[in-house]
C-alpha cells in the first residue's frame, strides 16, 4: 500500500499540474482571442479625444479639425472633450488612465515632453503609459506684441525691455508648456527680465493679449495669425528656424539677432498604454490618410500648420529626443514647478 501511494502521488501532482497549466494557457488564449476580437469590432462606439487646453487654441482647433474628418472616415461619432490645466497635464493624466480600448485619445504635444523633467509630482510616465499613433501638425511660434508696446522689431523690444526690466509681461498657456519655455530662452538669449503670465490656455491668453493686459507672447500661428492679419497684434519674429509660408516677410528669431534659436510646436495623437496594437494600426492608418490628404494639408496651410503623419515609432522616437532635449534646457535653466 505504501508503495502504491508513493507512486500515485506524483501522478495525482502531475495531473493536477498539467489541468492547471491548460487553465492557464486557455485563459490567456480566450483573453488574447476577446482582445483580438474586440480589437476587429473597433470602432463600436463613439471615441473620445482629450484636449489638454481649453476651446479656442491651437490643439483645440487642430483636435476639432482632425475629429471631424475622423469621423468621417470611421463612421463613428469622435467628441472633443476639453480638460485644461497644470500645464497641460490633468488631461493627459486622465487619458493615462483610461481604459486601453482605443475609446479614449489624448490630442498630445510638445509640452507633454517638458512636463516630464518641469513637473516633479507626475502620476504618468508620457513615454511608458501612451501608445503614440501619430504626429498630426508641426506649428511655429510666433513673437506678437500688443499694438500699444511699440515695437517694430525684435531690436526695439529688446530694447524697451532692458531700459525697464521685468515691466514688460509676455503670457503663455501655461507654466511649463512649450511657449513658457521660449520665452525664458528669448530672455537668456536677449540678456532681458520679462514678466511671465502663465494662462490654461491660448484662449483666455489671447484674450488679455488683445487686451493690454499682457504685453506679448510665443503662442503659436495658428492661434494669432487673424489678429495679425487684421493688425490687432504686431508680429515681431517666428520662432523655428526658417520663415513661415504664411507670415513670409516676418523674420525668424535667428534672423533678429537670436543666433541658432529654432523651437515649434508639434501636436499628435496617443492612445493609453496596452491599447491593442491592431487599434493603434487601425487609427494611424486612417489618421495618415487624412493628414496627408490634398484637402486637410491646404486647410492647415490656411493656419500655419505643417502635417506630418508619422508611424507609431517614428513619434515614439520624437517624444523620446524632445524629452531629453527639453529635460537639458529645463535643468539649464533651473525651471521647476512650485
Amino acid at each position: 500500500m505504501l508503495f502504491t501511494q508513493t507512486i500515485e502521488q506524483p501522478r495525482t501532482l502531475l495531473r493536477k499540474t498539467g489541468l492547471l497549466a491548460l487553465s492557464l494557457l486557455t485563459g490567456a488564449t480566450l483573453t488574447a482571442m476577446h482582445a483580438t476580437a474586440l480589437a476587429q469590432t473597433y470602432p463600436a462606439q463613439p471615441v473620445k479625444l482629450v484636449v489638454p487646453f481649453p476651446a479656442g487654441g491651437t490643439t483645440d482647433v487642430l483636435a476639432r479639425a482632425l475629429g471631424q474628418k475622423l469621423a468621417e472616415k470611421i463612421g463613428q461619432p469622435v467628441i472633443i472633450e476639453n480638460k485644461p490645466g497644470a500645464g497641460a497635464t490633468i488631461g493627459a493624466e486622465y487619458v493615462a488612465r483610461a481604459k486601453p480600448d482605443g475609446y479614449t485619445l489624448l490630442m498630445g504635444a510638445v509640452h507633454h515632453t517638458i512636463a516630464t523633467t518641469f513637473y516633479s509630482s507626475l502620476r504618468y510616465d508620457f513615454q511608458k503609459d501612451f501608445a503614440p499613433v501619430t504626429t498630426v501638425a508641426m506649428v511655429p511660434n510666433v513673437l506678437v506684441v500688443n499694438n500699444k508696446v511699440g515695437a517694430k522689431s525684435v531690436a526695439d523690444l529688446v530694447e524697451l525691455a532692458k531700459r525697464e526690466p521685468g515691466k514688460l509681461s509676455f503670457g503663455s498657456n501655461g507654466v511649463g508648456t512649450g511657449q513658457h519655455l521660449i520665452g525664458e530662452r528669448v530672455q537668456l538669449m536677449s540678456k532681458t527680465k520679462l514678466l511671465h503670465v502663465p494662462y490654461k490656455g491660448s484662449g483666455p491668453l489671447t484674450t488679455d493679449l488683445l487686451g493690454g493686459q499682457v504685453d506679448m507672447s510665443f503662442d503659436t500661428i495658428t492661434t494669432v495669425l487673424p489678429y495679425i492679419n487684421e493688425k490687432k497684434l504686431t508680429a515681431l519674429a517666428v520662432t523655428t528656424g526658417t520663415r513661415s509660408p504664411a507670415l513670409p516677410d516676418v523674420p525668424t528669431l535667428d534672423e533678429a539677432g537670436l543666433k541658432g534659436f529654432d523651437a515649434g510646436t508639434w501636436f499628435g495623437i496617443l492612445a493609453p498604454k496596452g491599447t491593442p496594437e491592431q487599434t493603434v494600426s487601425y487609427l494611424n492608418k486612417n489618421l495618415v490618410h487624412i493628414i496627408q490628404s490634398d484637402g486637410f494639408k491646404k486647410d492647415m496651410a490656411k493656419i500655419g500648420a505643417e502635417t506630418i503623419g508619422d508611424t507609431p515609432a517614428q513619434m515614439s522616437t520624437r517624444i523620446a529626443e524632445d524629452t531629453a532635449r527639453y529635460a537639458e534646457l529645463v535643468n539649464n535653466l533651473k525651471l521647476k514647478a512650485n
